[in-house]
C-alpha cells in the first residue's frame, strides 16, 4: 500500500507538470485552431535559459528570466512566422510549427551538446517522509507551482478581457473579428502564455530525481501531447484532467513494471499513448472536447 501511495502521489505531481504543457497546447489551439508541434522547443528554450543563468544571477531571478525568455520566443514565433501564414489551411500551419521546432531544437541541442545542466534549484535531493510514504520536495514544489499557475490562468481566462477575447475567437474567429476582437493580439498572447508555462514545466522536469537539463528533455512534450488529446484539444479542463491521467498512468505502469513484465519493457513510456488510444476510441473528441456537429 505504501508503494502504491508513493506512486500515486508522484504521478499526481508529474501529472500537474504535464498539465502545464498540455495547457500550452490547448491555449494555442483555442486561439488559432492550430496544433503547435513547436511546443517542445519552447520548453527546451526556457529550461536552457534557467540552467545557464542561475549561477550568475541566482535561482529565482533565473527562473523569472527563463519564463520571460520562453514567452518572448513563443511570441516571436507567432509574430515572425505564424502570422505570415494566417488564413492558410490549419494542417499547413501545423506543418510549419514542425519546421520551427526542428530549427529551434537543433540550435538548442547544438548549444547543449552532450552536457547535462543542473538547474540550481534550492530543494536538492531532500525527501519528505510521512507515515512511511516518501516524496521528494521537488515533487511537492511542482504540484504547488502547477496548481498556482493553473488557477491563475483559469481566473485570467474567465474574468479578463483577454480571456473573453480568446473564448470569442475560439467560438468563431470571423464573428469575433467583426465584433472588434483583435485576433493578432489574442494569438500573440496565447503563444507567449504557452511559452511561459512550458518554461515552468521544464524546470520541474529537470530537477531531482532527474539529473538535469539535457537534449532529450524536450521529449517530455511528447508525453504531454496525449494529455491534451485525450482531454480534448479545445478544453482547458481537459488539459488538467488529461495531465493527471497521463502522470498517474505513467507512474503506476513504471512502478509495477516487474509485475507487468509479460507486456515488455518500457511500459511506463507507452502507457499514456495506450490510454489515449482507448479514450479516443470511446470519445473521438476527447473527454471534454467539443463534439463537431454536421447538418445533413
Amino acid at each position: 500500500m505504501t508503494t502504491f501511495l508513493e506512486l500515486l502521489i508522484n504521478g499526481v505531481s508529474m501529472g500537474s507538470v504535464y498539465a502545464l504543457i498540455a495547457l500550452g497546447f490547448v491555449v494555442i489551439f483555442r486561439a488559432t485552431e492550430v496544433v503547435n508541434f513547436a511546443h517542445a522547443s519552447l520548453l527546451l528554450a526556457g529550461g536552457y535559459v534557467i540552467a545557464s543563468l542561475h549561477d550568475d544571477i541566482g535561482f529565482w531571478p533565473a527562473v523569472g528570466v527563463g519564463i520571460a525568455a520562453a514567452a518572448v520566443v513563443g511570441a516571436a514565433v507567432e509574430f515572425l512566422v505564424m502570422r505570415r501564414y494566417r488564413g492558410r489551411d490549419h494542417s499547413v500551419l501545423a506543418i510549419v510549427t514542425i519546421g520551427v521546432d526542428i530549427l529551434l531544437t537543433t540550435e538548442l541541442t547544438r548549444r547543449l551538446g552532450t552536457d547535462v545542466l543542473a538547474m540550481g534549484d534550492p530543494w536538492g535531493d531532500a525527501v519528505l517522509t510521512v507515515g512511511g510514504v516518501s516524496i521528494a520536495h521537488t515533487r511537492i514544489a511542482a504540484f504547488a507551482a502547477a496548481a498556482l499557475l493553473i488557477t491563475a490562468f483559469l481566473l485570467t481566462f474567465r474574468y479578463t478581457s483577454w480571456g473573453v477575447a480568446m473564448r470569442a475567437a475560439a467560438e468563431s474567429s470571423e464573428t469575433a473579428a467583426l465584433m472588434g476582437v483583435r485576433l493578432g493580439r489574442v494569438s500573440l498572447g496565447a503563444w507567449a502564455v504557452a511559452g511561459g508555462l512550458a518554461a515552468v514545466a521544464a524546470l520541474f522536469l529537470t530537477v531531482f530525481p532527474t539529473p538535469g537539463l539535457e537534449r532529450a528533455t524536450s521529449l517530455a512534450a511528447l508525453k504531454a501531447f496525449p494529455a491534451a488529446i485525450l482531454g480534448g484539444l479545445d478544453s482547458t479542463t481537459g488539459a488538467l484532467v488529461g495531465g493527471l491521467v497521463v502522470g498517474v498512468t505513467e507512474s503506476l505502469a513504471a512502478g509495477y513494471q516487474s509485475e507487468l513484465a509479460f507486456m515488455g519493457r518500457g511500459l511506463g513510456d507507452l502507457a499514456p499513448y495506450l490510454v489515449m488510444t482507448v479514450i479516443l476510441l470511446l470519445r473521438p473528441s476527447g473527454l471534454f472536447g467539443t463534439k463537431e456537429l454536421a447538418r445533413v
